[in-house]
């Protein structure tokens, strides 16, 4: 004689639009975590993730349908072109010696040797 054993599948739980609005607005709030919100309101943090997607894209959408009106035009800003280094300036102390050596930009490698050797 064979026993048959007849397992249910738990059914998919069905959320209002209501309780959605109400526990993605609660993920809204500053310093408040998604998953701290998924475990008190006892729904998957990956769904209430979905959720909030869903309502960030909507958003997108409702701003971007009304923004058009209010985009500031693009105001380029004139940049002020600094002229290029001639010269390296190296200031350097060492007890109560200072030292400032000034290196045209041309000779930068004689300038990193002498630097080295100084150093050592």
């Amino acid at each position: 004689m064979e026993d048959h054993v007849e397992v249910q599948m738990p059914r998919r739980r069905r959320h209002s639009a209501e309780f959605k609005a109400e526990v993605v607005s609660a993920c809204m709030r500053p310093g408040i975590s998604l998953a701290a919100v998924a475990l008190h309101y006892r729904i998957n943090a990956n769904l209430l993730r979905r959720w909030v997607a869903a309502r960030e894209a909507k958003d997108v959408v409702a701003g971007s349908a009304g923004a058009s009106a209010n985009v500031a035009e693009f105001v380029p800003v004139p940049l002020i072109a600094s002229a290029p280094a001639q010269e390296i300036v190296v200031e350097l102390r060492r007890g109560a010696t200072a030292i400032t050596m000034r290196w045209p930009v041309s000779a930068a490698r004689d300038c990193a040797q002498w630097l080295q050797g100084w150093l050592q």
